[in-house]
């Protein structure tokens, strides 16, 4: 089960970076950034995910993307789950439909989330950028709650990052066009931003 933390921790080239006030869900989905890209995490992605897919709000009240992203997702729970039980998944951060964040990866590491794609002419986004999933689909509103979460964590990430100017916080589908569709048009970008 997931562990609260309350304190933002260690020195942003050395020691792993947890943010204040999430609920800390470690996985092994993730390895060091190489290089240079330690120093230089200049991007910021927005994802969303729900499994299996949401037609519902009901639809969202399971743990399935937290097994996931710690490889413990049972595949015979859903026909679906078999098509992507092979995968090494994982994001920095994820943001439920209540608001509650779960951090899976610390901001000095790389999480698997951006798969390939490019960010002004730069590719392998995974290298320099973090990665946040929320509960949700293209189609279904987010919450309230979610964007409140969404914006407190993004302006702590800013002040750790301060190169991830507004310009660089994009989604899924900016960085893998024509592959990812996320967050979907059911995503308030100017709601989000306008309080960053």
């Amino acid at each position: 089960m997931p562990n609260q933390k309350n304190k933002l921790s260690g020195d942003l080239a050395t020691q792993d970076v947890w943010l204040e006030n999430v609920t800390r869900c470690e996985t092994t989905h993730c390895d060091d950034r190489e290089g240079e890209a330690s120093n230089n995490i200049d991007l910021l992605v927005i994802h969303n995910i729900s499994l299996p897919p949401a037609e519902t709000e009901d639809d969202f009240n399971n743990n399935n993307v937290e097994q996931f992203f710690t490889g413990q997702l049972d595949s015979s729970q859903h026909p679906y789950f078999a098509s992507i039980a092979q995968l090494r998944v994982s994001a920095h951060l994820y943001i439920k439909r209540t608001g509650q964040v779960i951090q899976f990866v610390p901001l000095n590491k790389r999480a698997w989330h951006a798969g390939v794609s490019e960010f002004n002419g730069k590719q392998r986004c995974n290298d320099f950028s973090i990665g946040i999933e929320l509960q949700g689909t293209d189609v279904l509103p987010y919450t309230d709650l979610q964007y409140a979460a969404l914006q407190q964590v993004s302006i702590q990430i800013q002040a750790l990052y301060p190169d991830i100017v507004v310009d660089n916080i994009v989604g899924h589908c900016d960085i893998a066009p024509g592959r990812k569709t996320d967050p979907g048009f059911s995503f308030d970008w100017t709601r989000y931003k306008g309080r960053l």
